[in-house]
């Protein structure tokens, strides 16, 4: 699936995951200030597409849009910090973004969305694609 990130059989398991190294940093490079990624999960059951992404510490209501133009779903949300006193901390704020392709006739004006526990969970309906033969008519004249 689009999205994930699997290791490649036959490589050795002392590389870290690329993943991991977008999420840390490779030292000496740094990313674009203020913009992170968001962690997701992906999967297509029972007719429908479901997009979990992790979100903990968000409000929401006030800090999470969710938008589908053109078959893509874009997430954006933002934390905020809360202190302006210097002080060590690994937790992320700025505005974090992520956008996935959803799968063909995916209806996003059914889609819905629910946030617990730090997890964001967006669910879409996808139509069975029903497989067949159609027939053409050919116009003449």
């Amino acid at each position: 699936m689009s999205g994930m990130i699997e290791r490649l059989p036959g490589w050795p398991p002392v590389l870290p995951d690329l993943f991991g190294w977008i999420e840390t940093g490779v030292p000496g490079l740094h990313g674009v200030p203020g913009l992170h990624g968001i962690r997701v999960e992906e999967a297509l059951t029972d007719n429908t597409y479901v997009l979990r992404a992790e979100l903990p510490g968000i409000d929401p209501s006030k800090d999470v849009e969710l938008t589908i133009t053109e078959g893509m779903l874009t997430l954006r949300a933002e934390r905020a910090t809360e202190t302006t006193a210097k002080h060590h901390t690994e937790f992320r704020y700025g505005t974090f973004a992520r956008s996935v392709r959803l799968p063909a006739g995916a209806r996003g004006d059914d889609a819905t969305a629910d946030y617990k526990d730090g997890v964001l969970t967006v669910k879409i309906p996808v139509p069975e694609v029903k497989a067949g033969t159609r027939t053409i008519p050919v116009r003449h004249g």
